[in-house]
């Protein structure tokens, strides 16, 4: 498989894309530069909403407009960034705010419940410094993991039963049994050698495989349902973060990059590249809330 330029872009951690339905855009993150991207591959027209705080992930709420997991809580922006041209930064409130000093907000996803999933971790990545927390709708927050260091990618299997996680500094990727609203029985999926890289974001297909990002490896894998590595996308940048299928029939995977802590990055890092027709995706879920 073959990578193309989707976003020229040079962005420090861009992070967690997502494939908006409702308005046939792709979402981004700039974490360390707190922006949200979109990007709509029709016509290549962007838009940059300049949030109040490191953004770990924007996901697109059911009745149009964003959650988003800031350093210090999830919060949301009005309709109007649903589906229009513009992010102009109007209608933001919080849902929930519960700041903790040196720990911002990392990846997060929506369950098939219409709940945010939404993952912490400390800046000096300390281990066991970060959290997993399922947000409900109407805010309402259930810790799922404690302890983690690195709350990363979060992804479900198309029926639903299963939920795949990555706590990155353990080169592994867990599965979870998951029925409906909460996740347990926790246990490894998959274990990265060290040369590989660490998983980053990750996302699920049609087909219950499972392609992640290895950030410090310069590639996406995709592992067969059975965890058996199926396919390695080599990409000319060294940290790929996440990626996420989009585009007419979900069949395109986009996938974000970044240039923090690299001394002489790649010119495209920072960039969201595309593979297209890598495969199948499954729909994506709104936020309920």
């Amino acid at each position: 498989m073959r990578w193309e330029l989707a976003v020229r872009e040079w962005a420090e951690l861009g992070e967690g894309p997502t494939w908006d339905a409702a308005s046939a855009r792709l979402i981004w993150v700039d974490i360390l530069s707190s922006r949200i991207h979109t990007y709509d591959p029709a016509d290549g027209r962007r838009t940059v909403l300049a949030t109040e705080q490191h953004v770990g992930a924007a996901k697109p709420r059911a009745g149009g407009g964003l959650v988003v997991n800031l350093r210090d809580g999830v919060a949301l922006y009005g309709p109007e960034h649903g589906g229009g041209s513009q992010l102009d930064g109007g209608g933001f409130r919080w849902l929930l705010r519960e700041p903790v000093a040196g720990r911002r907000a990392n990846d997060a996803a929506v369950a098939p419940d219409g709940s945010l999933w939404a993952g912490t971790m400390r800046y000096d990545e300390a281990p066991g410094g970060g959290t997993l927390t399922r947000i409900a709708p109407d805010g309402t927050a259930t810790p799922v993991l404690g302890a983690v260091s690195v709350s990363n990618g979060i992804g479900w299997s198309p029926d639903g039963r299963l939920m795949y996680y990555v706590d990155s500094p353990t080169r592994t990727v867990d599965v979870l049994d998951f029925d409906g609203q909460l996740a347990h029985n926790r246990r490894e999926f998959i274990r990265l050698d060290p040369d590989a890289g660490f998983p980053d974001g990750l996302t699920v297909d049609a087909e219950g495989g499972v392609w992640v990002a290895l950030w410090d490896g310069a590639a996406v894998r995709r592992y067969a349902a059975d965890g058996t590595l199926d396919q390695i996308v080599a990409l000319p940048v060294r940290r790929p973060t996440a990626c996420a299928f989009g585009g007419p029939g979900l069949t395109d995977l986009y996938i974000t990059s970044a240039r923090v802590g690299q001394a002489a990055p790649h010119p495209l890092a920072g960039s969201v590249l595309v593979v297209p027709g890598a495969g199948r995706g499954v729909p994506g879920h709104a936020f309920a809330g």
